[in-house]
């Protein structure tokens, strides 16, 4: 093959034309141009159909020639670029903001396929891992895309019940879930390892039938060695944060693996203290006097029946609740801040804030209790921003389960 010409230019530089939204093709568009350009060909093709009509428009950025006259020497100025030297490959489904993600690079994987549908997790997506996500998983065209010869296969699905009613509990009872299409990724890649998360609940959905079919299928169908899952707590590994989730790990059989060990706690334990916001917070994070109030009469009305919606004064030394997306759930954690309580005349704020300085936690808080770094970029509306983390997957958890995957697969 003719050898083709070196050119050096910044990820940012071809992404101010890439993201332009007036490019857009399609929902699956910009994920083919962006999983392509992480892509580990020896020489990027760019005459490849779509990329070639796509990329020559982008000339203002490199070049007046075809770009596939070039092979791209990209620089990754973003975050989280793609390691340089991979110790082996992932793909990372139902991704969210990317939680699997950045656990996974930190041990050394490369991500060679991504999937989420949400918009705006994509944005969050983008902006960090320089990939903009695959759309509906469920689509043909979508697991079309997935390349061959990946080692892990990461997936935080959702929990759906099946139809299990006088039947084996296999793979056909699980149709019409998402489980059924990560159980069919699996089925036609056959990944060495998979790891699953999901809520703790999981272990009773529909009486525990739930379970029982996805193991089911993973063990008897896909020819998996699964131990029995665990529930492990985010607070045990490294951040203030009371979250527990089931974890479910798997080995391809021939591997000849027969045990697994879940990842033990660690001795080091956080408190809000230690991911608490330094710099002042901005006034809009301050409940106001009446919303405080109605928060705190809702609460007493409901005390001791076991509904309505709660919320705790985490203190400094303590440990938060589960972050949850959705409804007020962002107010479910409270936390006193005496910076609010020194009013001056130019705050100009008089019954709009509560003078007992109790504010929600912020966004990056919020991020620091899922175990995502400071230069893990928050681009979109703190509405939306609290929807992704408390989506999200708790990092460390992730991490330190996966370390144990990984020592088997070597």
């Amino acid at each position: 093959m003719k050898k083709l010409k070196t050119k050096k230019i910044k990820f940012s530089k071809i992404s101010e034309k890439l993201f332009d939204p007036k490019a857009n093709k399609g929902d699956n568009h910009l994920a083919e141009i962006t999983h392509f350009l992480q892509s580990d060909t020896e020489e990027k093709n760019f005459s490849k159909k779509p990329l070639k009509n796509y990329l020559n428009g982008l000339t203002e950025t490199i070049a007046a020639e075809d770009y596939y006259q070039y092979d791209l020497d990209i620089k990754w100025d973003i975050p989280f670029p793609p390691p340089l030297s991979p110790k082996f490959e992932f793909i990372d489904l139902f991704a969210g903001i990317g939680g699997f993600r950045l656990a996974m690079q930190k041990l050394g994987g490369k991500c060679v396929f991504t999937s989420e549908w949400d918009r705006e997790a994509q944005k969050t997506y983008r902006a960090n891992f320089g990939e903009v996500p695959f759309g509906d998983i469920t689509q043909k065209e979508t697991k079309d895309s997935i390349p061959k010869g990946f080692d892990v296969l990461c997936a935080g699905f959702p929990c759906q019940a099946f139809s299990i009613a006088g039947k084996r509990a296999g793979f056909k009872d699980t149709r019409g879930t998402l489980f059924f299409d990560v159980a069919e990724i699996i089925k036609k890649h056959k990944p060495k390892a998979i790891f699953l998360e999901n809520v703790k609940g999981l272990r009773n959905h529909d009486k525990g039938n739930t379970l029982k079919t996805i193991l089911s299928v993973l063990r008897n169908d896909l020819g998996y060695f699964v131990p029995e899952p665990q529930i492990l707590n985010a607070k045990d590994f490294g951040v203030p944060q009371n979250r527990e989730r089931i974890f479910i790990v798997g080995f391809r059989k021939d591997l000849k693996i027969t045990g697994f060990t879940y990842p033990k706690p660690i001795k080091e334990k956080k408190i809000f203290l230690d991911i608490r916001e330094k710099d002042p917070v901005a006034t809009r994070y301050y409940l106001s006097t009446q919303y405080l109030k109605t928060l705190k009469d809702h609460k007493a009305r409901h005390a001791n029946k076991g509904n309505g919606f709660g919320y705790e004064m985490i203190p400094d030394d303590g440990t938060a609740n589960a972050v949850v997306c959705g409804g007020m759930g962002r107010e479910r954690n409270l936390v006193f801040d005496h910076r609010i309580t020194n009013f001056t005349p130019e705050t100009k704020i008089k019954g709009m804030v509560n003078r007992e300085g109790v504010r929600k936690m912020t966004p990056r808080e919020w991020a620091r209790l899922q175990g995502f770094p400071d230069d893990f970029k928050i681009v979109v509306a703190d509405a939306s921003a609290y929807k992704q983390f408390g989506n999200s997957v708790a990092v460390p958890a992730i991490q330190a389960t996966a370390s144990k995957i990984l020592s088997l697969l070597k």
